[in-house]
């Protein structure tokens, strides 16, 4: 059982920042439809590496991503929560395995108000490993690499 799946656990926003992000691949696939809005947002705290083909975020004190705040669909909620720990490799907490670990994080608006969002960040052993000899992506943008 995941954090969103225990009882009295709220809906949170997606916050996006690679192949999900609108134009990219993974936005149509898996968002188009299901979203009751989409905005700009960042994600404090967390630097972006270059993957094969996507990005990975991890924690970084004082760097920042930028992205997109999702807002599912009331009804697309629970379907959209499951494709994309799917596809985000993600099989509940501290799982081994996990290539992307699904996490509450604050995510900040342009108009700087702040909303809590899940985020999919890359899981211990793998961020380690970007942190050492991971290629960094420039100011924290997906889309400007």
């Amino acid at each position: 059982m995941t954090s969103a799946d225990r009882p009295g656990s709220a809906a949170l926003p997606f916050f996006v920042y690679g192949t999900l992000r609108p134009g990219e691949v993974n936005h149509d696939l898996f968002l188009r439809g299901r979203t009751a809005a989409e905005e700009p947002a960042r994600l404090p705290d967390a630097a972006l590496y270059d993957g094969p083909g996507y990005p990975y975020a991890v924690d970084r004190p004082g760097s920042v991503i930028a992205g997109e705040l999702i807002t599912p669909a009331p009804d697309a909620y629970g379907e959209l929560l499951v494709a994309l720990d799917l596809l985000e490799e993600y099989r509940g907490p501290g799982r081994p395995g996990n290539v992307y670990d699904r996490v509450a994080r604050e995510t900040v608006r342009l108009d700087g108000s702040r909303v809590r969002a899940w985020v999919y960040l890359a899981a211990a052993p793998l961020a380690h490993r970007l942190a050492r000899s991971g290629t960094e992506i420039p100011g924290g943008d997906w889309l400007r690499r």
